[in-house]
């Protein structure tokens, strides 16, 4: 029974995981791919670890693989937020270039 309950983690987290790579493709706008590459990235590297923790049964393990999802939610934010924020200053300092240029 717990083996098919970690299939079915594993399989959610792959799911997720393949949601933010689509995602990341096929959204338009920069912020828009930083949003489906952080939510559904973490998401789904979160499950996919908690079920190699349910499956290994280590207190050691398991307290990694906390801190390690603990480490993807405070970092892949920030790091998402830097990104869309220094896209967004490059097109505005595009557009006044442009602006200046004619």
């Amino acid at each position: 029974m717990i083996n098919v309950i970690i299939g079915l983690i594993l399989l959610l987290g792959g799911f997720f995981a393949l949601i933010a790579a689509i995602g990341v493709l096929r959204l338009p706008d920069v912020l828009m791919r930083m949003h489906a590459s952080t939510k559904a990235g973490i998401l789904g590297s979160s499950l996919i670890l908690i079920a190699c923790a349910i499956h290994l049964h280590e207190t050691e393990i398991t307290a990694r693989v906390v801190a390690i999802i603990v480490f993807l939610m405070l970092t892949s934010p920030i790091g998402a937020h830097m990104i869309g924020r220094a896209s967004v200053r490059g097109l505005t300092s595009q557009k006044k270039a442009a602006k200046d240029a004619t």
